[in-house]
């Protein structure tokens, strides 16, 4: 297979796109393809990357655990999209600093803006039950602290001129998102030979923060074409679902596979316990359990003051199109007359 080589042509509407195979990052490479941008994206492999992920992203072969990699494929770079994470939760700190660390220093070098998906792991219980921007960063957790970290990287680089912009969203659901409770645990439950839903434990009561990919990405992407007006570390809240009590997110999913007697069951904690010791995602999933009693909810009012509205695909559509079911409207149209 022949693979496109990297040949951007310099100019404002150059991206990068770091983790283009994944779901936030590939919906945000399109995005931009769409709004008439030329795209690069990083790959240890590109002719895989280009078999998963067709269209007109320029491929560059690279990593970005090496600094050298991400500077040469950023080269001419108008924007830096920030979309990688460590493989299967693995090593936080070892690996998500040095990546981020590696995209400030190309962005410092093109004079490239970087977008940056943030989440509620940075939030501690004194932020509050209602998340503004300014909330006090004291998180509890590993991955939390290693979060608030790389905020303070981004802040500390616009301190000296490079540019970011930090979108903060609840749990990730939707087409092409795999890592996600949505899709492991939910969505998996409710579409195994034996169906059931299985909810995270903690309080099913406590409302919830969800982000669906497509409307996230489209949001992310409205802030770019208003970077100009943007201060040099801009941080927005995407306000995406919140769904309360937290337990009607089951229930909608019942609703979008047609099974509304489906049975609901609660997700134990002491099977990750017990697991946890020699498996990565349930030690880390044990971090984040108290998401699921403690209700924080983003304040999105900083970001529909700019935007004047936040994308938002009603919640039985986004689940339908997060279980890539066809919309019901497709379903409820009749079907054609034979002549």
């Amino acid at each position: 297979m022949s693979i496109p080589r990297l040949t951007p042509s310099p100019g404002p509407n150059h991206a990068l796109v770091l983790g283009a195979t994944g779901g936030l990052g590939g919906a945000l490479a399109a995005g931009l393809l769409a709004r008439g941008w030329t795209v690069t994206a990083l790959s240890r492999n590109p002719a895989a990357a280009a078999a998963a992920c067709p269209g007109a992203i320029h491929w560059h072969q690279g990593d970005a655990l090496r600094p050298d990699d991400v500077l040469a494929a950023a080269q001419s770079a108008a924007l830096i999209v920030h979309a990688v994470n460590p493989p299967g939760y693995r090593d936080w700190r070892g690996l998500a600093i040095p990546m981020l660390a590696h995209s400030i220093a190309a962005a410092a070098a093109t004079g490239a803006r970087l977008l940056f998906p943030g989440n509620v792991y940075n939030f501690g219980p004194d932020a509050g039950s209602v998340l503004v921007e300014s909330a006090p960063q004291n998180p509890l957790t590993r991955k939390g602290r290693v979060r608030a970290d790389m905020e303070a990287m981004l802040r500390q680089a616009a301190s000296r001129g490079t540019r970011s912009i930090v979108v903060r969203a609840g749990d990730f659901f939707g087409p092409g998102v795999t890592q996600s409770w949505f899709a492991q645990l939910i969505a998996k439950s409710a579409l195994a030979p034996r169906p059931s839903i299985t909810y995270p434990g903690g309080d099913p009561q406590a409302g919830h923060a969800w982000a669906y990919m497509p409307d996230l990405a489209e949001t992310m992407l409205r802030l770019v074409d208003r970077e100009a007006e943007l201060a040099a570390f801009a941080d927005f809240h995407f306000g995406g679902h919140w769904v309360a009590p937290g337990l009607d997110m089951a229930h909608a999913v019942r609703d979008a596979i047609g099974r509304p007697d489906l049975p609901v069951r609660i997700m134990p904690w002491w099977p990750l316990v017990l697991a946890a010791p020699f498996a990565t995602f349930p030690r880390e999933a044990l971090e984040m359990r108290y998401q699921w009693s403690q209700p924080q909810r983003l304040d999105n009012r900083k970001l529909l003051a700019l935007l004047g509205e936040e994308p938002h695909t009603p919640l039985a559509a986004a689940v339908r199109g997060a279980l890539r079911l066809p919309p019901a409207a497709a379903l409820a149209a009749p079907l054609p007359v034979a002549a």
